[in-house]
């Protein structure tokens, strides 16, 4: 009896967050649309998200760097199984997708923890801004970077 109790127990614990990632959707992230830009330095990043249209969004990263050529990163958040995913290309290597975990409304957070760097690609409403976050592990120690994009 207490093992069938204390298995009640935990489904019900669970419930809330199978319903949250149940409840997610691409167009929650509507906020993120729109143009972003951020310069340090000699450096300028831009990413560019198109709103959510069919369960699905589009965006495209630009880094420009005095002198060098520019870099770029396509990106896309769809519908699938396992919730809204964010799906990374860069630089010709295969595309790389994170899930979005259950959380907040005004905080995206997309995990893949099997990918090498980042483990978390993170976007946050900070104000009239967008924050962004990539974090994870590489070579055995924690390492984040951090942008604070406005609106050009």
């Amino acid at each position: 009896m207490k093992r069938i109790a204390f298995a009640c127990l935990l489904l019900a614990a669970a419930a809330p967050v199978a319903r949250a990632a149940e409840t997610a959707s691409v167009a929650d992230l509507a906020w993120m649309a729109g143009t972003w830009t951020v310069t340090r330095g000699e450096t300028t990043t831009r990413e560019t998200w198109l709103p959510p249209l069919d369960g699905a969004m589009g965006g495209v990263g630009q880094t420009s760097r005095k002198g060098k050529p520019a870099r770029f990163e396509f990106m896309s958040i769809t519908t699938e199984t396992a919730g809204p995913t964010f799906t990374a290309r860069v630089g010709g290597q295969p595309p790389t997708p994170f899930v979005l975990k259950p959380g907040g409304k005004d905080e995206a957070v997309f995990e893949n923890l099997a990918h090498d760097f980042p483990q978390r690609v993170i976007y946050r409403r900070c104000g009239e801004d967008l924050c962004g976050r990539i974090e994870g592990t590489m070579n055995g120690k924690a390492e984040a970077m951090d942008w604070r994009y406005r609106r050009p």
